[in-house]
């Protein structure tokens, strides 16, 4: 990590912000999964969700934007890749399972 980078506290309202936002995500996808089960537009607001919390989980709990730009691409990475093998399932479970079996 550079030594000349300021890093701004974390400090405990923003902390709680975030993680009231993510138990409210949590409990809205649960509603949702239950009014609008089998709707063909809920696997891509079920993506939209888990893409936003993740993204909240790294901004603010792992702090990506101070570490290393090697780590923080990684972390960008694996939350634009869970959303879209959540997507790839929903969509197209039985190609994409036989591509991705050994």
């Amino acid at each position: 990590m550079n030594a000349n980078r300021k890093l701004p506290p974390a400090n405990l309202p923003t902390l709680t912000f975030a993680w009231l936002t993510l138990v409210a995500l949590t409990l809205l996808s649960l509603g949702i999964g239950q009014w609008f089960h089998g709707a063909p537009w809920l696997p891509l607001l079920v993506a939209a969700i888990v893409w936003v919390k993740g993204r909240l989980v790294v901004q603010r709990f792992i702090e990506a934007p101070q570490t290393h730009p090697f780590i923080d691409r990684t972390l960008h990475g694996f939350i634009a890749f869970t959303p879209l093998a959540l997507l790839l399932t929903a969509f197209f479970g039985t190609q994409f399972a036989h591509w991705a079996t050994l």
